[in-house]
């Protein structure tokens, strides 16, 4: 029986074999667009578009390892993967149950494209777990969940809708970048489709724009069919990239989930914040959950500040260490406001009723020392 590696190894090695003498240690980048073809093969060409670059391959193969799946495929964004993994399993007429507790691009793809594919979408509280199974209809093909959520940090057990998806035939799919596969693998826990934005914790030095899928062999195929004919192709240097920093990630991963730690506590404790969103605090409500379930929280909090949304700006001019920037996962402390960003589309009262109000802060820790993070934030409180 195989040994089952460490995450920190398969992030390096993939499934490690002895090397030929002379072998580069750090894989050669293949910028190229095209590679020569055998006279009268039939086989696929080599062709970077279709995602069988020598970089692609490698990067997906060691991916699909690190999330215990069958195979997968990097795409050019994290939304190419979201919409590509939904038409995968999606067909005209088909029903998505989806969760209301999502990244607003999510959201504008759910309510803006799938519609003109015919595809309708409902929308559950996740918790209200017996909403899941009240609202699924014959024409019902898939779940699509985010664990832990954009922007407040909610842990969704996938245990009652892996129950709901099984018991109706179709798939259950996952976004969980917030966790990178190092802290939750949600095929462990009865997904069929993980879906993951490459840009943040697996490449985590802010300087990539990439997505990925992963699942069965047959779900990945359809993926690339689907890739290869819309050109969602992730370049090779991109590629090469990914796989850079994917050999950090179990040693970035630790930093990230101790410095979310202590600036969650130390956010807790003071008497600006209204309330913090960290799932490793006991008072978040899925605090046991996250418990059982994650092997780290992350380095992702979230902060309501008081004053709301002119607080928050008083507060952002102030920062000097932490950089004010949408996206998150980097090596670096990035901070954003949602109701600027992911969550710009919605109302006051839209984004109040999905817990985030004015004045809420979504704070992506770096691997900086924590007190000086820390530190950072207290001036700027001033």
């Amino acid at each position: 029986m195989k040994r089952k590696l460490g995450p920190s190894t398969t992030a390096i090695h993939g499934q490690p074999a002895r090397r030929t003498d002379w072998t580069p240690v750090v894989a050669p980048l293949y910028q190229s667009s095209t590679f020569t073809n055998p006279v009268g093969s039939g086989e696929e060409v080599m062709y970077s578009r279709y995602g069988n670059n020598p970089n692609q391959l490698t990067l997906a193969a060691r991916y699909a390892e690190l999330e215990g799946a069958e195979a997968a495929i990097f795409v050019a964004s994290g939304m190419a993967a979201t919409a590509l993994a939904h038409l995968a399993v999606l067909r005209p007429g088909d029903h998505l149950l989806a969760s209301s507790w999502i990244y607003g691009g999510t959201r504008r793809l759910f309510e803006e494209e799938f519609g003109r594919f015919g595809i309708e979408v409902s929308y559950v509280q996740p918790d209200q777990p017996r909403q899941w199974r009240r609202m699924v209809r014959k024409s019902t093909r898939a779940i699509f969940v985010e664990t832990p959520t954009n922007p407040t940090m909610r842990i969704l057990d996938l245990t009652p809708m892996a129950q709901i998806a099984r018991d109706g035939g179709f798939a259950l799919l996952v976004d969980a970048t917030f966790a990178s596969p190092v802290n939750f693998r949600p095929l462990e826990h009865g997904a069929d489709i993980v879906i993951t934005s490459a840009t943040k914790y697996l490449n985590g030095h802010s300087d990539v724009i990439a997505g990925a899928v992963a699942g069965s062999a047959s779900l990945v195929e359809e993926v690339t069919r689907l890739m290869q004919l819309w050109g969602q192709a992730i370049d090779p240097h991109a590629a090469w990239l990914v796989e850079r920093g994917m050999r950090t990630l179990g040693v970035r991963m630790e930093r990230h989930n101790v410095n979310g730690m202590a600036v969650a506590r130390w956010a807790e404790g003071r008497e600006e914040f209204t309330k913090v969103h960290y799932p490793g605090l006991p008072s978040h409500p899925e605090h046991a959950l996250a418990a059982q379930l994650m092997d780290g929280f992350g380095g992702m909090v979230g902060l309501e500040l008081k004053g709301g949304a002119k607080a928050a700006e008083r507060f952002l001019r102030r920062l000097k260490l932490v950089t004010h920037a949408p996206s998150l996962a980097g090596v670096e402390s990035l901070i954003s406001e949602p109701r600027l960003t992911s969550h710009r589309r919605l109302s006051e009262e839209q984004r109040g009723k999905a817990g985030i109000p004015d004045g809420f802060l979504r704070l992506s820790c770096g691997i900086e020392d924590a007190e000086d993070i820390i530190a950072d934030l207290e001036q700027a409180l001033g």
